[in-house]
């Protein structure tokens, strides 16, 4: 026997299966509006936090800088070392002598210490003929023998400028001392020159 559904359920079904899209349909506009406050509300968040980062750096002010090491001239015209004070300039041989010069002790911090001279900046060291050996840079031209072989005063390595006034020019024979001896040194009845000129030549101090 054949089985006759009623027509009524079917449109019924039908219909009831046609509405739904129609449901989903009309939820897709609310969705959107939802995502789309979403989106707002961040926006609105993430401006309020740059706005309080701003007005907390206008009122602390910018956060501190280290400044890195910085050349200068010393009172004696020789290179020395800046300090973070941005006032105070110390000899470069005063950099890492064991001695807290700057104020905040800067010029003996571990890591411009811990590997001399590799970790110096170039300015304050000077290299030798032996290239072993280095010396501070304010050592070089300073009329003393810090090299050793006269390197940091004599060309071909160096090339420094004539003895200066308190200075006497001669073939020293002091190892201390390259091609200038201290005029004090001079009409001290000792010889100091290999050809005796600061005891027959030299005015003296």
């Amino acid at each position: 026997m054949n089985k006759i559904f009623p027509q009524g359920d079917g449109n019924a079904a039908a219909a009831g299966s046609k509405a739904l899209p129609r449901r989903q349909a009309d939820q897709s506009p609310f969705c959107c509006s939802c995502r789309g406050a979403c989106l707002s509300a961040f926006l609105m968040l993430l401006l309020a936090t740059l706005a309080a980062l701003i007005a907390l750096v206008a009122i602390l002010g910018p956060p501190p800088r280290t400044p890195g090491a910085q050349p200068c001239v010393t009172q004696m015209n020789r290179t020395g070392f800046l300090c973070h004070d941005r006032r105070s300039c110390i000899p470069a041989s005063r950099v890492c002598d064991g001695i807290h010069t700057c104020a905040h002790g800067e010029d003996e911090e571990e890591a411009l210490c811990r590997d001399m001279p590799q970790s110096f900046p170039g300015f304050l060291v000077a290299h030798c003929g032996d290239p072993t050996s280095w010396i501070y840079s304010d050592q070089k031209c300073d009329g003393i023998n810090n090299c050793g072989d006269c390197s940091d005063e004599l060309s071909p390595v160096t090339v420094c400028p004539p003895c200066g006034p308190g200075w006497w020019r001669c073939p020293s024979t002091v190892f201390k001392y390259c091609s200038c001896i201290p005029r004090s040194l001079c009409r001290d009845h000792v010889q100091h020159c290999s050809d005796w000129s600061d005891e027959y030549s030299c005015p003296g101090p």
